[in-house]
């Protein structure tokens, strides 16, 4: 159990971190440059220790520049434009709307069951969320407003859903084609890279580099690179083996918390009542959707 802690609050160091990050650079050339690293990184490595894994094929190629595409260039580019405007807890709350979209597409796209509990579940869930958005800061209003919200909010829930169908790609390539993950996770990470610094060149000030504290940006750079491509993902795919799904999804609901007492601790970002409402009714629907999940899962199956 203390893995699965130390898991979460890693995930939630990642937000802090970024917030720190942003301080030294502009977003499209951070996320370029950590993304392309991490996957040069992986595939150095499967090229020198398990070079037989290094197979790709002509129909997979399209699947991996839409995982480039949607899991970690739109992912991140949505989330850390958002996360210039928003506080660090915030953003990884929006942030978890992920298991309700998840949720979602899974009863819409692959027919799975929902009985009565689990809608009232993912009901609860999404209203948890009003509060949240709701309060609004000065420096979220900048981002710009559309209706009640404003484009950073908007910014971090479309992050959110484009990870859910980057997840299910990933899914695929790795499930049902039988890609490396090493090999999937590296060539998307290349991709979207790779696009994310394109786009940087093209709207953000190269003089000769968007950075503007060089010694920061290569520490809040390389722990980011640790912490998150290196440490969390590979710790997240050990416990998997340990815990059921069901559980890590819903134990990953201590990642906003995490975030808001990093927020306030090294940021002093001021967690507002609104928080804490949203995450008790949020709290509230992933217990009865989760509850309903476990119980689906006891049922014996009839012939």
């Amino acid at each position: 159990m203390f893995l699965v802690l130390m898991l979460y609050a890693l995930f939630a160091s990642v937000f802090t971190l970024s917030k720190g990050a942003l301080e030294t650079t502009e977003p499209f050339f951070l996320i370029g440059v950590r993304m392309s690293l991490a996957g040069a990184l992986m595939l150095a490595f499967l090229l020198i220790f398990q070079p037989e894994k290094l197979k790709l094929s002509k129909k997979d190629l399209m699947p991996i520049l839409f995982l480039g595409f949607l899991n970690i260039y739109l992912t991140n580019a949505l989330e850390f434009w958002g996360l210039q405007y928003l506080t660090s807890f915030k953003t990884c709350f929006i942030y978890s709307l992920s298991p309700f979209a998840s949720a979602l597409v899974a009863w819409g796209f692959f027919n799975e069951r929902m009985n009565l509990k689990k809608w009232a579940g993912l009901v609860i869930g999404f209203l948890g969320f009003i509060p949240i958005f709701m309060y609004q800061t000065q420096e979220e209003a900048i981002s710009g407003m559309l209706f009640s919200f404003s484009w950073a909010e908007l910014a971090v829930a479309g992050a959110a859903l484009s990870s859910v169908v980057g997840w299910l790609l990933l899914k695929d390539l790795i499930f049902d084609r039988g890609m490396s993950p090493l090999l999937a996770n590296g060539l998307a990470m290349l991709i979207g890279g790779s696009g994310a610094l394109i786009h940087s060149r093209l709207v953000e000030t190269w003089e000769p580099v968007p950075v503007k504290d060089f010694p920061l940006f290569i520490v809040f750079g390389t722990a980011l690179l640790i912490v998150s491509n290196l440490i969390a993902y590979n710790l997240y795919g050990y416990l998997l083996k340990r815990f059921s799904a069901t559980f890590m999804s819903f134990a990953g609901f201590t990642t906003p918390l995490f975030t808001a007492l990093f927020g306030w601790l090294f940021l002093d970002e001021v967690v507002a009542l609104p928080f804490w409402v949203s995450t008790a009714i949020v709290f509230i629907g992933l217990f009865l959707f989760y509850r309903e999940e476990l119980v689906f899962k006891d049922e014996p199956s009839v012939n």
